[in-house]
């Protein structure tokens, strides 16, 4: 086979050769082979340079088992989810599993959503699991992302596996690993994992140990998780409920879509238990399916994913609108504003996240319910509004590196003294939120459930959410977010996310939009330098170490650059603060302006 690449041509054939475990995969790689043969003999020469680029883009590298587990396009090749991709993490899971608690059986919990494969991918998991000699406990139909947490609390099982990849496009799905906590597997635990996988041949059967699924299932080294576990999650979740009979005659009218994922028998499960009797289901969001066809970036952050969502809000004069992402653990919301053009208004996830905060924490101080040092926590790219909302009623403001199980990760730490009831909440910007411990993820069904109640109660005493939300920045200032997202595709897209980040380091910029840096934070390097106070040494940062850069502003706004964990994207943090809600936006759009010259 006559490429430009001989490398990637070599891995091309080898596959062809052994990719043969999934028929999906063997025809994939057929048309492939077809493709490039006929437009050699035609001498198509844009049509041989497409398949090329394709080709090194699926071989180029090989689909990284990261801190979060794995991600990427569904299909033929080493930076593919795949059923061999799939399954080497599994083995290096399974090996890791293996070398903990000698002398103990062990059992790994599985999940899965509505994505293209992830059933499927899904069997697969379990197959090597049993192959390994470790008991599989699989949900039975799809389900959200935090119940999968649960299922691993509750079964005591060492691990977990839930196939998803949350909010990203119909082509991509993934694989997150959690540990015995509930958490996703900590920095230091993924570390092993990714050395076990680097270890193993894809195509080896000694390597990669596959059970037949039918046979494992009969000797019980593969069973359903059973019903009373799923009862025992929504106890849980209704536990964390403040004002429990406030929805029951609040009048509250709420549209949900699930966004064509997991989300949809939990969280109309739990709206309806919780007295939300006038719930409409957007209906051509509410079934899954992998393909997402009204929202090809199934992401509630985004307000293209809520269009159709919004339309049905404004047909039934709905006052609320509540939409999860196709794994349900996390939540957007739009609310009806009559002064806003189309009737709704969104709200951004740093102003949930710290509006829940200031209710849990106002309603419980309200009931004498707070514990002694209470602890909410949230992620270094989240809102410090909360900080000063934690402070007004005593609660310990914490922060953590970006991803949840940072957050979730203080929730064990808090346990392990025997003082986990001090963690009272936990939340990101990117829509996900905790309540309790019950679970160590986010979770859009107790979270849909909360903003819903928090909806209510401030109905029935005379408000509502967005009397709320400009109380909240009148009282604690105005804080004005945006996330900007910066996509760079394939190996060349990798080398140019790593050179911005060794510039932003290598030449730090001291004045951003004519505003002084007065402290710039390296998460790499664990360091705090502080250009107000020149002399003196940098300061270290606690966290771990983590690719991540910020520079805070005179007068408090922020800009903090990190690549994302999960995405081929730059992801870039702006934190605006001024007198007014104008004044924050004006300078939002002068420093994003600015930063964007600097990184090119």
């Amino acid at each position: 086979m006559n490429l430009t690449n001989k490398a990637i041509a070599e891995k091309f054939e080898y596959w062809l050769k052994n990719a043969v475990g999934d028929p999906d995969l063997v025809k994939e790689l057929r048309k492939i082979e077809k493709s490039l043969a006929e437009a050699k003999t035609a001498n198509d020469r844009e049509t041989i340079t497409k398949i090329e680029g394709d080709l090194e883009d699926r071989f180029y590298r090989e689909l990284e088992f990261g801190t979060g587990g794995l991600r990427g396009v569904i299909g033929a090749g080493t930076n593919r989810m795949n059923f061999y991709t799939v399954a080497r993490a599994t083995q290096g899971l399974a090996d890791f599993v293996n070398s903990g608690r000698p002398g103990k059986s062990k059992s790994v919990a599985i999940a899965y959503d509505s994505r293209h494969k992830s059933a499927y991918f899904a069997r697969t998991a379990a197959q090597v699991l049993a192959a390994n000699d470790i008991k599989c406990h699989i949900y039975s139909e799809l389900m959200p992302t935090p119940m999968l947490s649960f299922a691993v609390r509750k079964l005591k099982c060492d691990a977990g596996i839930v196939i998803t990849a949350s909010h990203n496009p119909a082509k991509y799905n993934g694989y997150k690993a959690y540990g015995r906590d509930g958490c996703q597997l900590s920095l230091e635990d993924s570390e092993v994992v990714i050395k076990r996988v680097d270890k193993l041949d894809l195509f080896s059967s000694q390597d990669v140990r596959m059970a037949d699924f039918d046979e494992a299932f009969d000797k019980g080294m593969i069973t359903k998780i059973d019903e009373d576990v799923i009862e025992d999650y929504f106890a849980n979740v209704k536990e964390q409920s403040l004002h429990k009979n406030v929805c029951a005659d609040s009048g509250l009218k709420v549209v949900f879509t699930p966004l064509n994922g997991a989300g949809k028998k939990p969280v109309l499960r739990i709206l309806k238990e919780i007295g939300i009797n006038d719930v409409t289901l957007v209906a051509e969001q509410a079934n899954p399916d992998g393909n997402f066809p009204t929202c090809p970036y199934p992401n509630p952050e985004f307000r293209e994913a809520l269009e159709v969502g919004l339309d049905v809000c404004r047909k039934t004069q709905s006052d609320l609108l509540i939409a999860t992402d196709p794994d349900c653990d996390r939540v957007g919301i739009a609310v009806r504003d009559d002064d806003a053009a189309d009737g709704y208004s969104l709200f951004s996830g740093n102003e949930v996240g710290a509006m829940l905060l200031e209710y849990i924490c106002r309603e419980r101080k309200a009931a004498d319910t707070l514990p002694l040092k209470p602890v909410a926590v949230k992620s270094i790219v989240s809102t410090a509004i909360a900080d000063k909302i934690a402070e007004k009623y005593g609660v310990k403001s914490v922060d953590t590196l970006t991803g949840f199980k940072f957050i979730a990760g203080i929730a064990g730490e808090l346990e392990k003294k025997g003082e986990v009831n001090r963690f009272i909440y936990g939340f990101e910007e990117s829509y996900g939120y905790l309540a309790g411990s019950y679970v160590r993820d986010k979770d859009a069904v107790c979270a849909s459930m909360l903003i819903c109640e928090m909806a209510a109660f401030y109905r029935k005493n005379g408000s509502s959410l967005l009397e709320a939300r400009r109380k909240m920045y009148e009282d604690y200032g105005y804080y004005h977010h945006y996330t900007q997202n910066l996509e760079f595709q394939g190996s060349s897209g990798m080398a140019k996310m790593k050179s911005i980040m060794e510039q932003l380091r290598r030449s730090v910029p001291r004045q951003i939009a004519g505003i002084d840096v007065t402290h710039f934070y390296d998460y790499s390097a664990r360091t705090i330098v502080d250009f107000k106070n020149p002399k003196n040494p940098p300061k270290s940062i606690s966290l771990p170490k983590s690719n991540v850069v910020k520079f805070v502003l005179e007068g408090d706004s922020v800009v903090i650059v990190r690549p994302s964990g999960t995405e081929p994207k730059l992801k870039v943090y702006y934190t605006c603060v001024g007198t007014t809600q104008k004044a924050s936006y004006a300078l939002l759009d002068t420093i994003m302006r600015e930063f964007s010259k600097i990184i090119g």
